[in-house]
C-alpha cells in the first residue's frame, strides 16, 4: 500500500470496522509511524491529535484492537483496518463510538465463541467437551438436534421450535469448527450458488 500522507499534513483517517460483526467500531487517525507500528505489532496504533504523539489503543485499558486486514481506499488517503476488538472500543464504555452493539451479527460473534473455547481448551465449556469426543459425536448431535427442530416444526409451539433451531445452530457452528471451516466458508458456498 502506497498511502497518501501528504493530503492532510501527515495524517490519514482510519476506520475502525469489526472483522466479524462488520460494525463500525470508531474512526482515529495515523501517520505513517503508526501505520508501521500497526502492521508490525498487530494491534491498532492511531496518531493522538490531542496528545501529539502515537496511541496503542487499549494501551491503559486492555481493549486492544487485533487486526485481522487493512485496507486502502481508491484515493490511497483513508483506510479501512478490521479487527477482532479485545472488549468495548468508546473510551465511554460503549461497545463502538458510533452506539451500542448490533445484534444482526451475533452468530459470527458467537462463532468466535465456540472457537476460542475450543483452541484454549476451556475444560469447563460444553463446547470443548463435545469437541473432544470427536467428529463421529458432533455429527450425531447435530444430526439429534435437527430432528427435534422438525418435530418441533410440526406442533406450534414457538418458544420451543425457536430453542431447537438455536440448539441446532450452535451445534452446527461446533461441527464448522471441528471440519476445520467457518460460517465464512459456507456463505461463499452460498453466494456463488446466487449468481
Amino acid at each position: 500500500m502506497e498511502i497518501d500522507f501528504n493530503k492532510n499534513n501527515g495524517l490519514v483517517p482510519v476506520i475502525i470496522q469489526n472483522a466479524v460483526n462488520k460494525q463500525v467500531l470508531m474512526l482515529g487517525y495515523m501517520n505513517r509511524e503508526a501505520l508501521e507500528k500497526t502492521q508490525k505489532e498487530g494491534k491498532v496504533t492511531f496518531f493522538s491529535r490531542s496528545k501529539n504523539r502515537l496511541w496503542t489503543k487499549g494501551e491503559t485499558s486492555g481493549n486492544y484492537l487485533n487486526v485481522k486486514e487493512i485496507f486502502a481506499d481508491c484515493d490511497n488517503d483513508t483506510l479501512l483496518i478490521k479487527v477482532i476488538p479485545q472488549g468495548n472500543t468508546c473510551h465511554t464504555g460503549s461497545y463502538s463510538c458510533f452506539g451500542e452493539k448490533e445484534t444482526q451479527g451475533f452468530i459470527y460473534d458467537l462463532q468466535e465463541v465456540i472457537n476460542q473455547r475450543i483452541d484454549e481448551k476451556t475444560e469447563n465449556s460444553y463446547t470443548y467437551h463435545l469437541y473432544q469426543k470427536g467428529i463421529n459425536k458432533v455429527a450425531q448431535k447435530v444430526g439429534e438436534e435437527a430432528i427435534e427442530v422438525v418435530i418441533e416444526a410440526k406442533d406450534d409451539n414457538e418458544v420451543l421450535f425457536k430453542n431447537e433451531a438455536a440448539d441446532l445452530l450452535y451445534h452446527y457452528l461446533i461441527l464448522l469448527k471441528t471440519k476445520g471451516f467457518r460460517l465464512e466458508d459456507v456463505e461463499k458456498v452460498l453466494k456463488e450458488r446466487h449468481k
